[in-house]
């Protein structure tokens, strides 16, 4: 899907000695997450209309030069003073829900998931607090955050902040904490950035990657040959983007209109259900400017009636399913649905059972019908397994009605695979906008042999199809995966095997992430094993000692030379 944006990762050496830093505002998501949490802090009273003033000169003061990074973060925190830090953790968790997730730039988390692929040791190094970054970093599988971080005692907010900030130079402090920790190689490791207050990381690195550069960096960028990329996936919302999303919605109520008179002539409802289906499907996905990259189409048809399971993103899916399954066609949907003016009806009426997701006992029996449904009418039921909407396109846990009823109606289950459904709407995002969202459809699973007291398996096994598909087995530590799992045999068959989680080499509790003075990269001789008493040492051995060897001294010669440049 984002061949082009990946493709100088994919040809980048594999291992965890490549390091991999993003900065976050402007880079990994659209705008900045500190306007997000400002309009939240008015909200609850956090900053009245004195703090604003004070506020909004200090911004100024900063944007003109006038003023330090750290002098502008210990005034802008003394707001935050008494206040417990905890409140701030949830407000992080909630905001980022609600608001921030929808702002990442799907293209930005090709690039995350591309470099954590390769191994590499993927970290957001930002000025930003742990406040507007742990949530994301959670999201996209980033284990290591470098940020600016703001005192406290007792489990509140001093009013200060922790020097030194990650800012500037004190990117690059953070950065090379990074590098002798984890025994990085910074002549092949990445940083990406919009802005050119990062400079120095950018020249630090081997590879400084702009991404929807500002002006400045932008003509540093072009000057140096430094390859640029600009996203506009995510960005100010316009008419248009009202009027297509509308106009969405508003095609359902029309495909239901236009099925009447059919349902009128012919008298069949199952037939009139089939028409506005795929009357649905086709003008919903024209408007919207949604196309459709499927593989394994066949396996649509082959074994119906069936229990189709899919991965959950966003109000997309409606019509990626839509689109897909066209006919003969039942839904679950969650009771609130039916509160919706008019729309509630017309799904309804399409079939769809609605059902209490909170009540596990009643979802069960409201489900009852479905299985007559498969056996009698010859219709398949679609069902996300997930219950609810991702935050993100990590696959979430599933839940076992769609695996009860598939054992209780005798049928196949086929699992449907959504790749990138929120780059047409993120989770929560009414918006619509253009894209082409690839799907995998896997072969059908055989329940015939399935037990309610092995259902737990089952779950495992078919959540593990996705996991494969998904491309998303690095995130399971827990998990071995067979070689060459990747391709279509390794998708009808998985043995799995458990094992204990590798340990994970931790941050360095010291948080040095500023100096006032530039960095140079230490120089660490690579240790020699003893060569055998009777044996010269291995060609590949001098090989590897070799590479090594050279790649510290590449570092140190660059960090020199800009060292010279500047003096």
């Amino acid at each position: 899907m984002y061949e082009n944006v990946i493709k100088d990762v994919e040809q980048s050496p594999k291992g965890t000695h490549i390091g991999a830093f993003f900065d976050f505002d402007g880079t990994i998501i659209y705008g900045y997450s500190a306007t997000t949490y400002l309009r939240e802090q008015i909200k609850r009273g956090d900053v009245g209309v004195k703090e604003m003033i004070q506020l909004v000169k200090t911004m100024t003061d900063f944007g003109l030069g006038n003023m330090a990074f750290s002098a502008m973060m210990s005034l802008t925190s003394q707001f935050l003073k008494g206040v417990e830090e905890t409140e701030y953790v949830k407000l992080g968790e909630r905001l980022y829900d609600k608001h921030i997730a929808k702002l990442i730039y799907p293209e930005s988390r090709a690039l995350i998931e591309a470099h954590l692929k390769r191994g590499h040791t993927v970290a957001i190094i930002s000025a930003a607090t742990p406040y507007q970054l742990t949530e994301a970093a959670k999201d996209l599988g980033i284990k290591h955050v470098k940020c600016t971080r703001l005192e406290i005692e007792d489990g509140r907010f001093t009013g200060d902040v922790i020097r030194p900030t990650c800012y500037g130079m004190g990117k690059v402090a953070a950065a090379q904490e990074l590098v002798d920790e984890f025994d990085l190689d910074v002549s092949e490791s990445f940083f990406y950035s919009d802005s050119d207050e990062d400079l120095q990381l950018l020249e630090y690195v081997g590879k400084p990657r702009p991404l929807n550069p500002n002006a400045r960096l932008r003509r540093t960028a072009s000057g140096r040959g430094w390859p640029v990329q600009d996203f506009s996936s995510r960005g100010r919302v316009g008419l248009r983007d009202y009027v297509r999303t509308i106009a969405v919605q508003g095609s359902m109520l029309g495909s239901f209109l236009a099925a009447l008179p059919f349902y009128a002539i012919t008298g069949s409802l199952n037939k009139s259900r089939n028409f506005s289906t795929s009357l649905f499907a086709d003008v919903a996905c024209a408007i919207a400017g949604v196309e459709l990259d499927v593989e394994g189409e066949e396996h649509l048809w082959a074994h119906r009636p069936c229990v189709f399971v899919f991965n959950h993103q966003s109000q997309a899916d409606m019509l990626v399913i839509a689109a897909l399954l066209r006919r003969d066609l039942a839904g679950v949907g969650k009771k609130e649905l039916a509160d919706i003016p008019i729309l509630g009806k017309v799904i309804q009426w399409s079939g769809t059972v609605l059902i209490d997701r909170a009540n596990a006992a009643s979802a069960i029996e409201a489900m009852q019908p479905l299985v007559e449904v498969m056996q009698n009418e010859g219709r398949s039921v679609c069902i996300a397994p997930e219950g609810t909407r991702s935050t993100s396109t990590n696959l979430g846990p599933f839940k076992k009605g769609a695996f009860h009823l598939a054992m209780q109606a005798g049928v196949p289950m086929v699992p449907i695979v959504i790749h990138n459904a929120v780059d047409v709407a993120q989770r929560a995002e009414f918006i619509m906008r253009p894209a082409t969202v690839k799907v995998t459809v896997l072969p059908a699973v055989d329940t015939s042999k399935w037990k309610p007291e092995t259902v737990a398996e089952h779950v495992e096994e078919v959540r593990d199809h996705f996991l494969i598909a998904l491309d998303q087995m690095y995130l399971q530590q827990s998990d071995e995966v067979p070689a060459g799992a990747a391709n279509k045999s390794a998708l009808r068959k998985i043995t799995r095997r458990r094992k204990s989680r590798r340990p994970t080499a931790k941050v360095s509790a010291r948080e040095v992430n500023a100096d006032i003075t530039p960095i140079k990269k230490k120089r660490r001789v690579a240790k020699k094993k003893p060569a055998p008493a009777s044996t010269k040492r291995p060609a590949a051995q001098k090989k590897n000692v070799a590479r090594k060897s050279t790649r510290k001294k590449a570092v140190v010669k660059k960090v020199s030379a800009r060292k010279s440049s500047t003096g």
